[in-house]
């Protein structure tokens, strides 16, 4: 079972983390089991005001979480504070290392971007964030007409609601197309009715 780690911080975007939250958590093979055990992290624990004002308390800390094999970088608001963040970006640069993939949603590249991982690569964000990111990250080659880029250990979706489509790309790459397809018809997203179940 692999672990997914989703970062948590002040300003964040609803939808960037809880949409593929759903998704890891809701990913299960044909006899029921679990594929992911996923939970959150923020710097210092606890609760999170999300950038629309909802709270939520992290699971862990910077300091102590189990090992994290996929991790989660959603955007928001606060992107902009956390990318000035030295704690966060020394974070965040050692658990791409040790972990199998990293995904942002949104804003969440602009992290990865700033400690020089996407360059030389294709990358996406919100499409008002574009500028910003091409700023931030000027070796990246910025695609706005993409949903997703897959560069394999690090992986970027576009705004919002793209992180559910990435995290989808992300169970059917690890275990599956019909997989993936089987939590998109739970969640009923997207084109669900044309998804294939597992075992049809």
């Amino acid at each position: 079972m692999d672990s997914v780690g989703v970062f948590l911080f002040n300003d964040v975007e609803l939808l960037d983390f809880a949409g593929p939250y759903e998704v890891f958590s809701k990913a299960s093979d044909s006899g029921g089991r679990r594929l992911f055990n996923v939970f959150t992290v923020s710097q210092v624990g606890g609760e999170v005001r999300s950038a629309n004002g909802l709270r939520v308390n992290s699971d862990h800390s910077f300091a102590v979480h189990p090992a994290i094999d996929i991790l989660v970088i959603p955007g928001g608001v606060g992107t902009r504070s956390e990318v000035a963040n030295a704690e966060t970006l020394a974070w965040v640069g050692g658990v791409y290392e040790s972990s199998k993939l990293t995904m942002t949603v949104c804003s969440g590249a602009l992290l990865p971007a700033k400690l020089g991982l996407l360059n030389g690569l294709e990358s996406t964000t919100h499409h008002d964030v574009i500028a910003y990111l091409r700023a931030v990250a000027p070796h990246t080659i910025v695609r706005g007409d993409k949903r997703f880029v897959d560069n394999g250990k690090i992986m970027t979706a576009g705004g919002i609601s793209a992180g559910i489509d990435l995290a989808l790309h992300v169970v059917g790459k690890l275990h599956g197309r019909s997989t993936a397809d089987n939590a998109r018809i739970y969640m009923e997203y997207g084109n669900w009715r044309d998804a294939v179940p597992e075992g049809d």
